[in-house]
């Protein structure tokens, strides 16, 4: 058996594990609705990187017992440019985090982008993403990371960046 299971924050990680459920024809659920990871042979989590790290990834694999024998495929949904490696090298030091060391080891790790709607924002997030975006304009230009970089670029934006062909290569490790 095979399972998606994803978790977000304004839909983003949903709008790819719907996609990818498509494609592969494995069933696919929300971390909030999982009740046992253990029956599966097959794990693909996707995950909106929000608040430091990949929303619900720790609380759905403390249910898995042993990683042995299972493929496990983690991507991560953000707003950065996911060809930079200093902005991936940075989200993988947060999973491991998040992740026993067995299960991080285990995974295959995928980084999408995704899309943000200030609008849509409720109040509580866009108060976070105003105090974050200052905190990124006073840092020195040349002492800004990717992340903060494309926080600066499209905040208070709508953007999107979602692009199933970035699925391809998370399809090919699961077959």
């Amino acid at each position: 058996m095979n399972i998606i299971i994803y978790g977000t924050q304004y839909g983003s990680a949903r709008t790819y594990a719907k996609e990818l459920a498509k494609r592969t024809g494995f069933d696919v659920v929300e971390y909030t609705d999982v009740a046992d990871i253990n029956d599966y042979e097959t794990i693909v989590y996707i995950g909106s990187l929000y608040a430091g790290g990949v929303q619900g990834m720790k609380k759905t694999f403390s249910k898995l017992a042993d990683p042995t024998g299972k493929t496990i495929v983690i991507a991560t949904v953000g707003l950065a440019d996911p060809t930079v490696a200093e902005y991936t090298d940075h989200i993988k030091d947060g999973m491991r985090k998040q992740l026993p060391e067995d299960i991080f080891d285990a995974a295959s790790i995928f980084h999408l982008r995704g899309a943000i709607d200030y609008s849509k924002l409720g109040l509580k997030h866009k108060t976070m993403m105003a105090l974050l975006y200052r905190k990124c304009k006073s840092i020195p230009e040349n002492e800004q990371t990717a992340d903060v970089k494309a926080l600066i670029e499209t905040y208070n934006k709508q953007v999107d960046f979602i692009d199933f062909t970035t699925l391809d290569p998370i399809i090919e490790a699961v077959q």
